[in-house]
């Protein structure tokens, strides 16, 4: 039995060979896709582009403006007169913010309450269609002009910004000290680039058969159904660890993601992953019948299972129905497994329930490619 595996193992890296350039593309461009995405990442958002019209140009408003332009969140594209240029402006996409300051406002900082037709009011605009961009933009705003409107109060009651000191809380951060985004975006890209280099390799398995005409040899050849799934299976799971290697020194080396877990761990879990979704890229390629067919199926499937990873969207915000959808994908549990053994250093003893749902799903897949291997390709 050995034999017939290892021969049918020869055979798949002789595709491999011939086609040298599918995994030399997978590897090199997961690697370069990661990077590119933990760089556009691990930087803090800077720099938007605010307009502003100051109708009041007075102490009061250039003091706010002062204030923003310091920031290094906002730079000032430029100064306008009128409500219709910041309109356009953020029609044409050439801003993120706006501030828009209405005349009399300094009078109405320094009216006595009595006095006052009206509260001082700003108007900031932002932004929303990219959402954190806008996000990040209101946060700021938000912080510099509280901040100034406390300074005005405290100065028409007399008092310095020490006389209401109190207590400060000691806010601790861990896993992410510096609450970088790369060290949430890249062991997610991580598992999803794994994710659709197995599901493609496997996919092509039988499919690749089909298409040139010697699926019927294979056929007549006497191999069991077992045989077959673990001699086309061997370079996938070879260039899915070897992948799997990859992504994980570039996100290391790269971008400072820690490794606080055990390696020994990672190894083992990292090929149990690999094997379950060699077996959902065998089901594929059983029924895809061109390898056209089957790139496609291994988009469809890539995209679906994006959704109920937790990357675009908290599984938790989703509704219940969802919520139970997405335990059923091995990418959800993969990518919770990973992010808290590389962050968090986390062992068994805290792993063991997605480690037994990937358990369990692997074995109804594997399953099913056994039971059906033989009856599709028939």
């Amino acid at each position: 039995m050995l034999k017939r595996i290892w021969s049918l193992a020869i055979k798949e890296f002789l595709h491999l060979r011939h086609n040298w350039w599918l995994p030399a593309f997978m590897l090199i461009g997961g690697a370069v896709e990661l990077l590119a995405v933990g760089w556009a990442t691990a930087r803090p958002i800077t720099n938007l582009p605010l307009m502003i019209l100051d109708q009041d140009r007075s102490a009061a408003s250039r003091a706010i403006v002062e204030n923003l332009e310091e920031s290094d969140t906002f730079a000032i594209d430029s100064y306008v007169t009128t409500v219709a240029a910041i309109e356009d402006a953020f029609r044409e996409g050439t801003i993120s913010a706006a501030l828009m300051i209405p005349q009399g406002f300094e009078n109405r900082l320094e009216a006595d309450v009595g006095e006052m037709e009206g509260r001082p009011t700003l108007d900031f605009w932002v932004d929303g269609t990219e959402s954190m961009a806008g996000e990040t933009a209101v946060r700021e705003a938000q912080e510099i002009i509280q901040q100034y409107a406390q300074e005005v109060v405290l100065g028409r009651m007399g008092l310095e910004v020490e006389a209401l000191a109190g207590f400060e809380p000691n806010l601790t951060v861990r896993y992410n000290e510096d609450l970088s985004a790369a060290l949430y975006t890249t062991p997610a890209e991580l598992a999803l680039i794994l994710e659709w280099t197995v599901l493609l390799f496997a996919a092509l398995a039988f499919s690749r058969e089909r298409e040139l005409g010697t699926l019927e040899q294979l056929l007549v050849m006497p191999f069991s159904s077992f045989e077959l799934i673990v001699g086309k299976s061997i370079p996938a799971v070879v260039i899915g660890l070897a992948d799997f290697w990859l992504l994980l020194a570039v996100i290391h080396f790269a971008f400072g993601v820690p490794v606080r877990g055990s390696l020994v761990l990672l190894f083992f879990l990292a090929l149990g992953y690999v094997m379950v979704e060699l077996g959902k890229g065998l089901i594929i390629s059983l029924f895809s019948r061109t390898q056209h067919q089957a790139f496609l199926l291994v988009l469809l499937v890539g995209m679906i299972d994006f959704m109920f990873t937790g990357f675009a969207a908290p599984v938790e915000s989703m509704p219940r129905i969802l919520q139970g959808i997405a335990r059923l994908v091995p990418a959800y549990h993969w990518l919770t497994i990973l992010r808290k053994l590389l962050l968090k250093g986390a062992g068994l003893d805290v792993l063991w329930v997605n480690v037994a749902a990937l358990g369990v799903l692997g074995l109804v897949i594997g399953l099913f490619a056994l039971l059906y291997i033989r009856r599709v390709l028939d």
